[in-house]
């Protein structure tokens, strides 16, 4: 099928070229050059496995192509719009203003039976307003909602073989037949898979997304709140989570204490879900979300506390040897990243603060100029008076704490993200400290 991809920033980027890779004729569009560029040459604009790969094999085959010009969209079948809803500056509100300007932008260049299909994360009630414009505008095009629900680091896999399926369709009986025939069509290769697929109206597909952040969100700032617990009675959180996750009710993904959760999404996603809650009259239904998110933003200022206490209370001049910058591993973003604002907190404290980061170095001295970067941890970690593992990257997880223990100047470690084995470390002459562990 022919398919235009509108927005080609992290979410349309993977959808473009994996969509492609799966056999079908894509034209991504964005309006930034150089991004634009990049992807055309094969070369991913941000750090994502497996991506660099299908770029280069799909624009091999001619199926993937890019474009600044909205006009190469005419003739697709399917226009995903795949552009940022960031958060509105002042307000946890969703901005969506790309949104809307994506979809303006193309209506001259639909046709009859054209499906637009929104992928972008947006507040409950958005698709009945952009299926407005579109019945408004003549074309005879129709509009879908379907969600992504990508995980950074995973997402090629994500996209191309999905754990679900998400189809909101329009109201009408003739046009929800017509677009889910097209969505098939897109997605033939994961449903020969039996891939679960749920369709549902735009609201229930709209909401299915921003509710599972929260979830998620809920489940991670939960497991901190009882490491707030056991910081005070002397309970050890990892086994709690451990005994409390056997059961199959509740499970033990996202129930792992640290630092706390980050990245373009479930931060802003919780913000913009409490925001539209209020403007429907419902804010009380998800009040909830404010505490998830002031405990997430706790575990922050936790880690940084410890780095002061470690530290006998001067940190003005010590080295702090940062262990991660991005969000999470296997990604390059630094967007709300716990790791970064910790070493940006510690920075301000007046500490010299070394951050390593085997990929997130450059999205993050663009941003953070002020902080000193090692692409090599041993330079790192070299005469550190404390070193704070804030992104678990399996090159910190599996570090020889002996090795590491000749490097620095004193042997003290902050386990943010309680991820290291204590007694290994310990057993090596570290002093180690993890959240909400004895």
């Amino acid at each position: 099928m022919k398919l235009s991809v509108i927005g080609c920033g992290y979410l349309g980027a993977v959808h473009a070229a994996s969509m492609a890779e799966l056999g079908h004729d894509v034209i991504g569009i964005d309006i930034d050059q150089s991004k634009i560029d990049a992807l055309a040459a094969g070369k991913a604009p941000f750090f994502e496995p497996g991506l660099p790969e299908i770029l280069t094999s799909a624009t091999a085959t001619g199926r993937l192509r890019f474009s600044t010009d909205l006009a190469d969209a005419a003739g697709s079948q399917v226009h995903f719009i795949a552009v940022g809803t960031p958060q509105k500056k002042g307000s946890y509100a969703a901005d969506l203003t790309y949104v809307n300007a994506a979809l303006d932008g193309l209506l001259p260049y639909l046709s009859e039976g054209d499906l637009v299909v929104g992928k972008s994360t947006v507040p409950v009630g958005t698709a009945t307003d952009l299926a407005a414009t579109i019945a408004a505008s003549g074309t005879g095009a129709m509009l879908a909602w379907n969600p992504e629900f990508l995980r950074e680091g995973f997402a090629v896999q994500d996209t191309i073989s999905p754990d679900r399926l998400v189809y909101g369709l329009p109201p009408e009986p003739g046009q929800a037949e017509a677009s889910k025939a097209l969505l098939d069509g897109v997605y033939e290769t994961a449903l020969g898979k039996d891939t679960p697929l749920v369709v549902t109206d735009y609201a229930t597909a709209e909401l299915v997304k921003v509710s599972a952040n929260a979830f998620l969100a809920t489940k991670i700032s939960f497991i901190n709140a009882m490491a707030e617990i056991a910081e005070v009675t002397g309970a050890d959180v990892t086994q709690l989570s451990t005994a409390i996750g056997l059961d199959d009710r509740i499970g033990w993904k996202f129930l792992k204490a640290g630092v706390g959760f980050g990245g373009g999404c479930l931060p802003k996603d919780i913000r913009a879900f409490t925001a539209r809650a209020e403007e429907l009259g419902r804010g009380e239904s998800v009040a909830f979300l404010k505490e998830v998110d002031a405990i997430n933003l706790r575990r922050r200022q936790r880690v940084v506390d410890l780095a002061v206490e470690a530290l006998g209370g001067q940190v003005n001049g010590k080295k702090i040897s940062v262990l991660g910058l991005a969000f999470k591993p296997h990604s390059d973003d630094i967007r709300d990243s716990p790791a970064l604002d910790v070493a940006v907190q510690l920075k301000g404290l007046g500490a010299n603060v070394v951050a390593t980061d085997p990929e997130a170095i450059h999205t993050a001295s663009r941003v953070h100029p002020q902080l000193t970067y090692e692409a090599d941890p041993a330079v790192a970690l070299r005469d550190a008076d404390l070193v704070v593992l804030v992104t678990e990257w399996d090159e910190f997880r599996h570090m020889d704490p002996a090795w590491a223990r000749q490097l620095v100047k004193a042997a003290t470690i902050i386990d943010g993200r309680n991820t290291l084995d204590a007694a290994a470390w310990r057993a090596a002459g570290w002093t180690y400290i993890g959240l909400g562990r004895p």
